[in-house]
């Protein structure tokens, strides 16, 4: 009997696991969506979100409307907390925040933090310019997205909401999210190279550091004849 219970209290971890992970991936999720991606019951991951609300690991919230909104109430969505977050995320954060308050302090104030964060990023960056390179321009974001995910950021493309024309790059997990919270230089030096990389003016709608959910990035209809256009980083979609 000690066995069986032993086996189910194991398999329940393991589910709720899976809701948790699936929604690092997806970003804030309403339960049908989560259901729909897990082959659940609505009332099974209800269960399985109260125990995860329970441990400070999701947390509910009302669902942000980009773009046009509809009538009606919003749908609760479910979110990661910090303490969520952290339990699949092993980077050194309080490390990394006193090295660039050290580099702050030492060589040259927000304008060293942000060359490094240039510099940063621009290592990463020979990767997801190989990824841009090999595809078509109407594919590059997609490109981009899976390049993102394989250096740990679950990143997705998508179309964005009407009237805009162009897609959405959503990050659903930020490695360097806490120490962003410190240093926005991170996030906009990761702007600029988007925007280097894929040709064209990029805005930044939401981020992970600032409490959203998924940092999103719109990216307008690629013009084929734009080239190397400055990125916008000039805060967020107030929707």
């Amino acid at each position: 009997m000690g066995t069986s219970q032993e086996e189910f209290a194991t398999g329940e971890r393991s589910t709720r696991n899976r809701v948790a992970r699936s929604i690092l991936d997806h970003g804030p999720s309403t339960v049908a969506e989560l259901a729909g991606r897990l082959g659940l019951t609505q009332a099974a991951v209800r269960r399985h979100l109260d125990a995860l609300v329970a441990d400070d690991v999701v947390e509910a919230r009302e669902q942000r409307v980009y773009g046009t909104r509809t009538r009606g109430r919003p749908a609760k969505v479910f979110a990661l907390t910090d303490c969520g977050r952290d339990a699949f995320d092993q980077s050194y954060d309080k490390l990394a925040a006193d090295a660039l308050k050290w580099i702050a302090e030492r060589e040259g104030g927000s304008e060293a933090v942000a060359a490094f964060a240039r510099a940063r990023i621009a290592a990463q960056a020979s990767a997801y310019r190989k990824a841009i390179e090999a595809v078509s321009p109407d594919e590059r974001t997609e490109a981009l997205a899976k390049a993102l995910s394989a250096d740990g950021y679950a990143a997705t493309a998508r179309s964005a909401p009407l009237p805009q024309k162009g897609e959405q790059l959503c990050q659903h997990h930020c490695p360097v999210a806490h120490v962003a919270e410190q240093f926005p230089q991170l996030c906009e030096a990761e702007t600029e190279i988007f925007a280097e990389l894929l040709g064209t003016h990029v805005q930044r709608l939401a981020t992970i550091a600032h409490g959203d959910g998924v940092c999103t990035t719109f990216i307008p209809k690629i013009s084929h004849t734009t080239h190397n256009a400055p990125a916008s980083t000039a805060g967020r979609n107030p929707a």
